[in-house]
């Protein structure tokens, strides 16, 4: 117990004087800079600088930046790091149904170093406003046909400020005559849209495509289940999260953030609204027939009220035991007028009326069971029994819920090849957002999935990795929380310590025999002497035993040639046992602490 207690202080004490010793080097510090602009000694100086110089922490590994290459065909690449817009066009378009003067696409638009990068040199396209209609295009190098190869679109988001309400989704903008980019706006014709988008704390991922129904020619558009990863943290920790779109030639999507998958389905499974319609519906034309009868369950008719039934029964009646509890105020009112109040200056009674005191609870009520006249409480009428209704039985004519019959969809189509979509010639971002400053980056449109994760890998690589070196270890970013919070030193020494600490009070814990130092000098037995002499009686007995059964043998053996000597013997026999009776029992008289004479020191 005593090794426990003191482990226990030695770690408070530790922890103590570990937050005392913060306090002093922050004290030591600010005197150090009082002392350093009171004396401009450059002795002082130059030993402050060695000092701060010899503490401060070596420099993190840098990462150099080099602009991504795509390493395989591409339809479409875009790094930003040449530092201009150039190829691509700003709208100049307007909403339509809109006011006029947020009607306009006039969101502002710029090449810019990320906020806090760590690889300068690293460009990206920002949208620098908010509250405000923006909308950016650039062609691709040729329109992309969706035939035998994938498409795989993709390319980073940084919310840099977070994110209130607001896009980043892309769309791939239809091949179509009418494609003007400078009037790219909301109603352009696209074929893809996908993305992030927030707004509350509803967050999205979306994927959205355009179908063409092939026997009437309009589109419509099919969404993407949602998808059951929890997609806050990339709304949410301001770090550059790379988003990439997969759709393969057997109608199969993948979805990833980071390269990881976060949804995936068919086309012809996953999508709402499905993208063939039923092969049959419901007949708009049929109509229930008067006497279908729809219900389950009907009253009894020959079910007929009791004589007792008394449907006037009230719920509820006074209960005639109750008796007025002792004290009741009869004569007071429950609320007086307040005494204290006074009708204001203002008060005009030809406009206002007659003016009178607010109520308040009367106090005499305070110390009384109650005031005002007595009722007896209301209790449960055991006779109510209500309105008398027959009972429900089973309806023989129940034909079920009627429902009109079905009959072949006229509008009926199979598409079985949704991939095969309109082809698409330019990239677009078309957003609206109450957030500014937020960061796109390295987009790529391919086929090939390698040239897709080597693009990746050169651009959204290097950002990981350059955030990875210049973010401390573990140990520095406890060590920098514990100088912000000096208390969590002793949290620390505690972390570390409880483990040994456990180890040496269950190695150390287990219950001493006590020596035979311990014991008091007296004649009392040991417990090793208590053992041997139960060992010893024990075989004394066994001996005595053994002895008395060759004896008894022997007896008999010559009890019919001497009789006179087997008596003499038997006779000897008993004085022996009388013999050892009383020596056993002088024995025991002498043990005893009553018997025993004062040990002189």
């Amino acid at each position: 117990m005593e090794l426990k207690w003191l482990l226990y202080v030695t770690l408070l004490a530790v922890g103590i004087l570990a937050a005392q010793a913060h306090d002093v080097d922050e004290d030591n510090d600010a005197d150090d800079v009082v002392d350093i602009e009171d004396d401009l000694d450059d002795g002082i100086e130059e030993v402050e600088e060695s000092k701060s110089e010899t503490s401060s922490p070596p420099p993190a590994p840098k990462v150099t930046y080099r602009p991504p290459v795509p390493t395989g065909e591409v339809y479409f690449a875009e790094s930003f790091d040449k530092g201009t817009l150039e190829g691509w066009v700003l709208s100049r378009a307007k909403k339509d149904d809109t006011d006029d003067e947020i009607a306009k696409y006039d969101g502002k638009w710029e090449v810019q170093d990320m906020k806090d990068t760590k690889l300068p040199g690293d460009k990206g396209l920002v949208l620098v406003t908010r509250a405000k209609h923006h909308a950016i295009s650039s062609k691709l190098s040729k329109p992309f046909v969706f035939d035998t190869k994938p498409l795989i679109i993709q390319y980073e988001v940084n919310f840099q400020n977070g994110i209130e309400c607001g896009g980043a989704y892309v769309k791939l903008l239809s091949k179509t005559p009418e494609l003007n980019l400078d009037q790219f706006h909301d109603k352009t014709p696209y074929t893809i849209m996908f993305g992030p988008d927030k707004c509350g704390e509803d967050y999205k991922l979306h994927f959205i495509f355009r179908h063409k129904n092939p026997k009437t020619g309009k589109y419509e558009e099919k969404h993407a289940k949602r998808p059951d990863a929890d997609l806050k943290s990339y709304f949410t920790d301001k770090k550059t999260h790379l988003y990439t779109l997969v759709l393969n030639p057997d109608n199969s999507f993948e979805i990833l953030v980071d390269q990881t998958v976060v949804n995936s389905g068919n086309l012809l499974n996953d999508m709402s609204p499905p993208v063939n319609p039923p092969r049959e519906i419901e007949d708009p034309n049929d109509q229930k027939p008067e006497d279908w009868d729809e219900r389950p369950k009907i009253p009894d008719p020959d079910a007929v009220k009791p004589d007792d039934w008394d449907e006037d029964a009230p719920a509820k009646i006074a209960d005639e035991n109750a008796v007025k509890p002792e004290g009741w105020l009869d004569d007071e009112p429950e609320y007086v007028a307040d005494p204290d109040a006074e009708k204001p200056e203002d008060w005009d009674e030809d406009m206002d009326g007659e003016w009178e005191a607010p109520q308040i609870a009367n106090p005499k009520c305070e110390t009384a069971p109650g005031c005002g006249t007595w009722q007896r409480p209301m209790i449960d009428n055991p006779n109510y029994k209500g309105k008398w209704k027959p009972p429900m039985i089973d309806n023989v004519n129940y034909q079920g819920i009627w429902k009109p019959r079905k009959i072949p969809n006229p509008d009926f189509f199979e598409d079985l090849e949704p991939f095969k979509m309109t082809p698409f010639t330019a990239v677009g971002l078309e957003l609206w957002s109450m957030t500014s400053d937020i960061f796109f980056d390295n987009f790529i449109i391919c086929t090939e999935r390698a040239v897709a994760d080597d693009w990746a890998n050169d651009g959204w690589g290097l950002k990981k990795a350059a955030d990875g070196a210049a973010e401390p270890g573990v140990v520095g970013q406890m060590m920098a929380a514990a100088e912000e919070r000096p208390w969590l030193w002793v949290v620390y020494i505690l972390t570390v310590a409880l483990p040994v600490f456990l180890v040496v009070l269950f190695c150390c814990s287990g219950k001493k025999q006590p020596s035979a130092a311990e014991y008091k000098k007296t004649d009392a037995p040991q417990p090793d002497v208590v053992d041997d002499e139960k060992e010893e009686e024990k075989d004394k007995g066994e001996k005595e035993e053994e002895e008395e059964e060759e004896e008894a043998n022997e007896g008999k053996l010559g009890s019919d040639a001497d009789p006179g000597s087997a008596s003499q013997e038997e006779e000897e026999e008993e004085e022996e046992d009388d013999r050892k009776a009383a020596s056993e029992e002088e024995e025991t008289v002498n043990r005893s602490p009553r018997n025993r004479k004062p040990r002189k020191d």
